[in-house]
């Protein structure tokens, strides 16, 4: 014999309120549906549940004894469907970071994670410049920086460091003085260091270093494609833009690389509970991306 679970829970609505139409109400059903359901549970049970008088109802002692034993798991069972019915709702994430961190390493491997977890939406926004971030809210940030926010739950993941780098035909028609290409050719850098090839030319010991012409660009990876267009030699940082070099899209024009206090890192700006949509994410970015080097030099 199977009793059919709706049954049980109009019994149960019914029985504390001692009323079809109430149990009817908070169930979304007509009072005479309701009656019906307990009916064929108490066809079914071979006994009577309630005493039905013209206005009003109450429990038979049977009904109240059934009552007490099974309001307990009817309970427990709604409780258990409810919680299985959220988790398998799908989760909204929301994500600002910089543009070339999506590009160029976020996105190359979004993938695994996105197959590993169906239900949970992500929605990323890409940012130019570090000034944006102050305008968007999200449940998580990737932020570059000099020093450690100090808002939020703050995971540093790696530092970055500058390189020249130029494209094939560049490298070639100086192959024999890459200083004197310093002096012929623009220099490219990202606007929010101006004065990044200065300071890359003292610690690399250049000492004529007299730029004819540098551009500033507002985004990195309009700065890498630049110089990959051939444009001029630009700043590129690393190991962000290591697959640039690995796909010869370009080619370090000197080794000796401008060590910054930049920092990538992750900001959670709300605490999450274990296994929440929001830290299951936060656990996949550090474990893939925290302590990325840039590749041995040869």
């Amino acid at each position: 014999m199977q009793t059919p679970i709706r049954g049980l829970r109009s019994f149960c609505f019914a029985a504390r309120s001692l009323s079809f139409k109430h149990a009817a109400n908070e169930l979304y059903l007509t009072p005479s549906a309701v009656s019906h359901q307990i009916k064929q549970l108490e066809e079914q049970l071979g006994i009577e549940l309630f005493v039905r008088k013209t206005r009003s109802i109450s429990l038979t002692t049977a009904g109240k004894d059934f009552f007490e034993a099974i309001s307990p798991i009817v309970s427990t069972l709604e409780s258990t469907i409810n919680e299985f019915s959220q988790m398998q709702q799908n989760t909204n994430l929301t994500i600002t970071l910089p543009e070339f961190f999506a590009s160029e390493l976020l996105m190359p491997r979004l993938r695994e994670w996105t197959s590993a977890h169906p239900n949970i939406n992500l929605q990323m926004d890409t940012l130019k410049t570090r000034k944006e971030l102050t305008r968007r809210h999200s449940d998580l940030s990737i932020v570059l920086s000099s020093n450690k926010p100090t808002e939020g739950v703050v995971t540093e993941l790696f530092n970055l460091e500058y390189i020249p780098a130029c494209n094939k035909n560049l490298l070639s028609q100086w192959k024999d003085d890459h200083c004197k290409a310093l002096n012929q050719v623009p220099l490219i850098l990202h606007k929010a260091r101006p004065w990044a090839w200065h300071q890359w030319a003292e610690k690399a010991g250049i000492v004529d270093f007299s730029p004819t012409q540098i551009i500033q660009i507002d985004s990195m990876f309009g700065v890498a494609r630049a110089a990959q267009q051939g444009m001029g030699i630009a700043l590129i940082p690393l190991p962000i833009s290591q697959s640039w070099l690995d796909e010869l899209w370009l080619y370090k024009l000197f080794e000796r690389p401008l060590t910054t206090k930049d920092k990538y890192y992750l900001v959670q700006h709300e605490p999450s509970n274990v296994n929440h949509p929001l830290d299951l994410f936060a656990k996949w970015v550090i474990a893939t991306f925290k302590n990325t080097q840039t590749k041995p030099i040869g």
